[in-house]
């Protein structure tokens, strides 16, 4: 399967055209009736950043996967400096980016495996698909369901060390406009307008199969941003890593994937 662009128009809250960059992985011929794997990246990443993961994940599987990097991030459309994102950006993206991409790549009734904001983006696509008719699953690594006070001091110190230490330089080799995919991150979720951010209300609406993964030394998140999702969807399973950080399935690959493996195969 080819890689490259998908070229979306202006549609609904997104007011311009995009241009997304995407990626292939997994065996060239997977199991027959798999489904896909679409993966979601986090508030800074790109398709690079997720390593070898998705593509050792749906080695495991024998499924196809679809990794993508958001408006922002990697060679995508970047941010207009001039325009910060809005407080809800990320529903913005799930449901009206989201869709439109697995409608141009024939994808349908994909798995969605997101990491941080796309985990949070997986939670709402689901939340948004009540009867699970678009979404067979939901895999979310460290997703934020609301704003802790331990995620703003994260961001804070993210932002000491893109502007005073080395971080600019090293996300500057994976990003066509560092500032804005780091300042549209940033800027949002320091916003105090986003500080009564929360999606709890719509968890009870998921009823696709969801496993949650978290690390127990989070440095963006405690332990109750998945625990608040099986309170309100009790049919979640849960992983807590101790040992890990915002990245398990980075620090634990091995770990993840077979614990993701498990589930998929069980349902």
């Amino acid at each position: 399967m080819n890689d490259g662009f998908i070229a979306l128009p202006p549609h609904g809250s997104i007011a311009r055209g995009l241009e997304l960059e995407y990626q292939w992985v997994g065996p060239p011929a997977p199991a027959p009736g798999a489904p896909t794997m679409v993966f979601l990246h986090e508030g800074l990443g790109c398709i690079e950043l997720w390593r070898s993961f998705p593509a050792d994940l749906c080695a495991r599987l024998q499924w196809r996967g679809l990794v993508y990097s958001r408006f922002a991030y990697g060679a995508s459309t970047p941010r207009p400096h001039a325009e910060p994102f809005p407080s809800d950006y990320l529903e913005r993206e799930t449901l009206d980016v989201l869709p439109r991409v697995l409608r141009a790549l024939g994808i349908e009734r994909p798995w969605l495996l997101g990491h941080s904001d796309g985990g949070s983006m997986a939670l709402l696509a689901a939340a948004n698909d009540p009867g699970s008719e678009h979404y067979a699953g939901i895999i979310a690594i460290a997703p934020h369901y609301c704003v802790e006070e331990v995620c703003i001091a994260g961001i804070e110190r993210a932002r000491a060390t893109y502007e005073q230490g080395g971080l600019r330089r090293k996300l500057a080799k994976y990003h066509r406009d560092v500032d804005s995919a780091f300042y549209g991150w940033c800027d949002a979720w320091l916003n105090p307008r986003r500080r009564g951010w929360s999606i709890a209300g719509q968890l009870q609406n998921i009823t696709c199969p969801v496993l949650a993964i978290q690390g127990v030394q989070d440095e963006y998140a405690t332990l109750e941003q998945i625990e608040a999702i099986q309170r309100h969807a009790p049919h979640s399973e849960l992983l807590a890593i101790d040992g890990s950080g915002h990245l398990p399935f980075l620090a634990f690959e091995e770990r993840v994937i077979e614990a993701i493996a498990r589930f998929c195969q069980q349902t």
